[in-house]
């Protein structure tokens, strides 16, 4: 966290990361989603020096989103996100399997 937080955001920061963390998502991962949507949110807030574009005109904040835009774009998911969903749901032969396969498989 930014020196000068406060214990707000703090513990916002600790929720999200170990959210991230209960998800399988490794620690370095997690602090960085958490460091990046606290400092989004307090650029939004006012409480930042200073403030990307995106962060302020964004209508919705990350916990409003929640997650909204993951998992989309022209090409959905990745390969990897894919094959974490394909090794949820224990599809044999996953580790051969090519991105389009992947999809198929998991029913997307």
């Amino acid at each position: 966290m930014p020196a000068g937080s406060s214990r707000k955001r703090e513990r916002q920061y600790e929720h999200i990361k170990e959210g991230a963390e209960e998800r399988g998502t490794s620690e370095g991962r997690a602090k960085e989603i958490a460091a990046r949507t606290v400092n989004k949110e307090r650029a939004r807030s006012g409480e930042a020096k200073s403030a990307g574009k995106v962060s302020v005109r964004d209508p919705k904040s990350a916990s409003q989103r929640g997650g909204e835009r993951s998992h989309s774009g022209p090409q959905g998911p990745t390969r990897d996100q894919l094959y974490e969903e394909a090794r949820r749901k224990n599809v044999e032969g996953r580790s051969s399997m090519n991105k389009q396969q992947l999809r198929k498989a998991v029913g997307r």
